[in-house]
């Protein structure tokens, strides 16, 4: 919201807020679904976890449904960005929220019911994992595609702001919300926001968007995506880096960083406040983004993954808990820059119409060696010591990011004030100017389904 001043008749000045003149229906769809689908998302991982624990279930068990969603959410998103490219977004969008929906519903029908069993909680987690391999292609770029000119990189950083914010009250009303009334209402829940995001995104204007050509077959269409990575060297550069990034901070996090706020910080308390320090520090980054407009987006954005490799580092010394905190929260920030410095480099050199293509590439980098990481997390502590082992992930980021800079297409990529043919709305009205883009890790702005 915006203020705008206005002379009242008794001579003083009244403000009142306004929808900034960049905010139009599609923008403010997207984000209001968004929104909600982050609410209701963030709040079923808790109670996904309570659910199995309730049931009987042991840690094993809980990272076996976990395991259950990432599986098909991997070995599914190559397809999904085919999909995205040859059908309108918008319905394989409402589409996959639609089968979030059904699966987080019988999931809640399932636990509200009493006893439900190990595999069919994990049946339903992989429905889940499967809608988000073909929400998460479709909805790359579709925010900044709503927005024109040069408030295409403000507008994607306000969209970061209300899901990140969403993300971070969704976790915190959820965990609530399991202890009040039961993790299967906190299911019930999820799926009525995927329902009402679903609702929200099948209202999209389209019409502006040109019809796509039928394409020559899944294969051709995944291999024309791959040769428009493997053809652009900053891109296939950073997947490749983000690869191995964001596999030893899952590792990091998701196994280190609990040992150590067991044995060293006082418990699961302090680990709960440095990760929201994280939240936050991500809210601010965003709303940092409203303003800042690097000229070189690559080079401003691939510096700030060098602040990736503290958190590491202080888990490894380990830092006081009030020092910890405050390096996540500058992590936050830094990852936020990253985020919409990145798509806007997306949404400005690919092509329309293997956006999608391209961006399921760039999910399958992120994701697929995150299990495999996670997974040998606890072996190689017991090889080489979880010190030795947290000051390796430290390293081969500041390594790999270095790398990353040595390459003259990071460095000299420059943000456009005029779009290229070829590049333009993913969908939406008016093609954006300057671009920027739309969703764990999460570098975009999709939200987990």
């Amino acid at each position: 919201m915006w203020r705008e001043q206005q002379p009242g008749r008794d001579g003083r000045t009244r403000y009142r807020l306004t929808l900034p003149s960049w905010a139009g229906r599609n923008y403010l769809l997207l984000t209001g679904a968004t929104v909600i689908a982050n609410l209701g998302s963030s709040g079923a991982l808790i109670a996904t976890a309570f659910a199995v624990l309730a049931a009987g279930g042991n840690a094993t068990d809980v990272g076996l449904v976990a395991a259950a969603r990432t599986v098909p959410l991997v070995l599914f998103l190559l397809i999904g960005g085919a999909v995205a490219d040859r059908l309108p977004r918008h319905r394989v969008m409402v589409a996959a929220n639609a089968l979030n929906c059904v699966s987080q519903g019988l999931f809640a029908l399932l636990v509200l019911a009493g006893e439900p069993r190990l595999w069919q909680m994990a049946v339903l987690a992989a429905l889940g994992g499967t809608g988000q391999a073909f929400f998460a292609p479709a909805s790359e770029g579709m925010v900044l595609a709503s927005v024109s000119g040069d408030h295409a990189g403000r507008a994607f950083a306000v969209f970061r702001m209300g899901m990140n914010g969403a993300s971070i009250g969704g976790a915190a009303l959820g965990g609530a919300l399991v202890a009040a009334v039961g993790p299967g209402w906190v299911l019930a829940i999820d799926s009525a926001a995927f329902a009402l995001a679903a609702a929200l995104r099948a209202f999209l204007d389209v019409s502006g968007v040109p019809a796509r050509a039928p394409g020559a077959g899944m294969l051709r269409d995944l291999r024309d995506g791959w040769r428009e990575v493997a053809s652009r060297p900053w891109l296939w550069a950073v997947v490749v880096q983000f690869s191995l990034v964001n596999a030893v901070v899952s590792a990091a996090e998701a196994v280190y960083g609990p040992l150590v706020a067991e044995q060293h910080l006082g418990g699961p308390g302090p680990w709960g406040l440095a990760l929201g320090a994280f939240g936050a520090g991500t809210a601010s980054g965003a709303l940092m983004m409203t303003r800042f407009r690097p000229r070189r987006i690559l080079l401003a954005g691939s510096l700030c993954v060098f602040p990736l490799a503290l958190p590491s580092a202080a888990l490894a010394v380990p830092l006081p808990a009030a020092g910890l905190g405050a390096i996540m929260f500058g992590t936050g920030i830094a990852v936020e820059v990253f985020a919409v410095t990145w798509m806007m480099a997306l949404h400005q050199e690919i092509p329309e119409e293997k956006f999608s293509r391209v961006s399921s590439y760039d999910w399958l980098g992120s994701l697929a060696m995150v299990p495999l990481a996670t997974a040998l997390a606890g072996p190689v502590q017991d090889l080489i010591g979880r010190t030795t082992a947290l000051w390796c992930c430290s390293a081969l980021i500041v390594l790999l990011t270095a790398a990353v800079l040595c390459v003259p297409d990071v460095r000299r990529l420059t943000r456009r004030t005029t779009p290229e043919a070829g590049a333009g709305a993913v969908a939406g009205t008016v093609p954006p100017a300057s671009a920027a883009g739309e969703n764990p890790p999460a570098r975009d702005g999709a939200e987990t389904a």
